[in-house]
């Protein structure tokens, strides 16, 4: 979740330690508990977030189209 823990807190927060990061966000798709996604960030990262989904979603959807998916 973006506001507290979510389904994949603990998961998310191993990832974040192990790698140093300032922020992750934690997407499962049918997971052991489910579909699900967990996120932890400061602030400014949770405000950039949705810009930074929507170029993730661009790119996909670019490289769906150019066949490579």
């Amino acid at each position: 979740m973006a506001v507290g823990p979510g389904m994949y807190d603990l998961w998310c927060t191993r990832v974040r330690e192990e790698t140093g990061a300032t922020g992750v966000i934690l997407i499962v798709f049918g997971g052991s508990i489910g579909t699900g996604f967990s996120m932890q960030a400061p602030p400014d990262l949770t405000l950039a977030t949705p810009a930074i989904l929507r170029q993730v979603a661009d790119q996909i959807e670019a490289d769906h189209a150019e066949g490579q998916l």
